[in-house]
């Protein structure tokens, strides 16, 4: 079997910058408590003129140029997102356009906050399975500020926009993709939603008067989830690698709260010191967190060739999962 692994990363942020202090001119919150129960001080948040595929872009875009390839040598391309363009065409099908990636498949994977992790096992295991695909183009692109009810203080002041990629080519044996694991709990599907605009309530002036084109979010029950789930899925994938916690030099988790971060830490007893977070500067982005985070970490050099590194995520679904891989 082929070893895969991450040869490239990119992210985008978009350039306006909305502050706790902003928020506080238009809903009912404070920087103190924004910054208390969730860790977050400013967003990115989209121009009018950008949308999910914009942002994805030019994070692949980034990526593309870090594992110095060329936009036609990728052979697949998997764009995890929860607030695609519009319903079809697939958000990637846009961005291979635009990309000029004539030579990829591209199709979009639905796994709310656990997307990346979801999108780049699917990109793995499609490698392992297609020995034609060299490279394949993995994205997380969201663009949350456009289906936030932004008087809903309950939601808007968690979220921002962005965008985060990766190349997975073959790597030297040893290194690369180790283990994976991705698990869903459906019956707590509801917990996080955006009902809407779907089969089930099409959109309608009904739908649009009861306020229903919005995301909507359990916010106790997404605690009891993520700090139950995050752990597991942590350990499931140093376990199944023959491994212990401490052989992990760096643990990436979805940036969706500090406060379930550093719960979900200490009950693994990883310091925080093994870790890079963003959430302070951009918020969670939802499926994007995680790869943005890493790509970042990456270009600040954080990351040394040979370092064991876990990427964990947890969103709607309920889904989550985690990768272990080496760098």
């Amino acid at each position: 079997m082929r070893t895969i692994g991450i040869t490239g990363t990119g992210y985008y942020l978009p350039s306006k910058v909305v502050t706790n202090k902003d928020l506080e001119k238009t809903i009912d919150t404070t920087d103190e408590w924004i910054f208390s129960k969730v860790g977050v001080k400013e967003r990115r948040i989209a121009s009018s003129q950008e949308a999910t595929s914009d942002l994805a872009l030019y994070a692949a875009q980034n990526a593309i140029r870090d594992a110095n390839i060329h936009a036609e040598d990728v052979d697949l391309i998997v764009l995890a997102t929860s607030s695609p363009d519009m319903v079809q065409p697939p958000t990637a099908s846009i961005v291979q356009g635009k990309l000029g990636s004539y030579n990829a498949a591209a199709f979009d994977v639905g796994a709310v906050c656990a997307g990346f992790v979801y999108a780049i096992s699917v990109g793995f295991s499609m490698m392992v399975a297609e020995p034609s695909y060299k490279h394949v183009l993995v994205i997380g692109a969201e663009t949350y500020s456009r289906i936030m009810d932004w008087k809903d203080r309950s939601t808007c002041v968690f979220f921002g926009d962005g965008a985060g990629a990766c190349i997975l080519s073959e790597v030297s044996e040893g290194k690369g993709i180790m283990t994976k694991y991705l698990m869903t709990e459906g019956q707590g599907a509801s917990v996080i939603q955006f009902l809407a605009g779907g089969s089930r309530y099409p959109a309608t002036h009904e739908t649009l008067d009861k306020n229903m084109h919005r995301f909507q979010m359990e916010g106790k029950a997404v605690w009891d989830f993520a700090t139950r789930v995050m752990p597991f899925a942590v350990r499931k994938v140093v376990n199944d690698a023959g491994l212990s916690i401490d052989d992990i030099d760096w643990l990436f988790p979805h940036q969706a709260n500090i406060n379930i971060i550093q719960k979900c830490f200490k009950d693994l007893g990883v310091p925080m010191e093994k870790t890079y977070t963003t959430i302070a500067q951009y918020a969670n982005t939802s499926g994007a967190s995680v790869i943005i985070t890493l790509a970042e970490a990456a270009k600040k050099g954080l990351l040394k060739k040979g370092d064991r590194i876990v990427l964990v995520g947890f969103g709607g679904g309920l889904s989550y999962g985690a990768m272990l891989l080496e760098w």
